[in-house]
Parts: structure tokens; C-alpha cells; sequence
């Protein structure tokens, strides 16, 4: 009989995996968080950074995101206006999650081309 605690409740598994694919989901939020990992802070430098994104998807993104604590917006009032998105420690928190991800990718990407039909 197995110990309680190695027991999985998968209901909760379920759950838990819809709240991580909510959060971090979509075309667009981990190519996102990679910008803005890379050093890119302001909004046109993540929108150059990620090939096909609109305006409109990147600020909608950014926005969630800001909302879900992955990402600090920081508003300078100099003229213009200057606005600046970092992400936040707890965004940091599945960086090896994203480095990992990317690593399966690139596998999968190999694995699919070599493999024979």
C-alpha cells in the first residue's frame, strides 16, 4: 500500500497544470519573458525581438502579465514618457522550466527531422 504522501491526487494535478497554462500559455508569453530576460525592457524592443507579434497582442500580453506578477512595469515621467518591463523574481522562478522547454525543443525539432516515416 502506498504512503499517503506519494499518493497523486490527479484532480489537483489537473488543476494545477491548467493554472500553469493559463498563467504562461499561448504563442506569445514565454517568448516574452525570454525577451525581457535578454535584456530587452522597452516596449519596442520586445516587439522587435519576437518576430510576428502585433501592438496590440504585445501590450494585451504585457498586461496579464503584469497582472499575474511575472513581469514589473515602471513608468519614468521623463518627456516623453519612458516605460520600462522587467521580470520579476517570482517570474524567475520557472526560468530553468523555460531552459528546459527551449532544450526539448530543440531535441524535438532533431527527433522529428531524423526520424524516418
Amino acid at each position: 500500500m502506498a504512503t499517503p504522501s506519494l499518493v497523486r491526487n490527479q484532480s489537483e494535478e489537473v488543476k494545477a497544470l491548467q493554472d500553469t497554462i493559463y498563467v504562461i500559455g499561448g504563442k506569445w508569453k514565454l517568448p516574452i519573458i525570454n525577451s525581457i530576460c535578454n535584456g530587452n525592457k522597452r516596449f519596442r524592443e520586445i516587439e522587435r525581438s519576437i518576430p510576428g507579434i502585433t501592438t496590440r497582442m504585445l501590450s494585451r500580453e504585457l498586461k496579464e502579465m503584469e497582472m499575474n506578477k511575472l513581469i514589473k512595469r515602471t513608468v519614468y515621467p521623463d518627456s516623453p514618457v519612458l516605460v520600462e518591463y522587467e521580470s520579476t523574481p517570482y517570474c524567475k522562478t520557472f526560468g530553468n522550466i523555460i531552459l528546459a522547454m527551449i532544450e526539448w525543443g530543440k531535441e524535438h525539432k532533431k527527433y522529428i527531422i531524423e526520424q524516418p516515416e
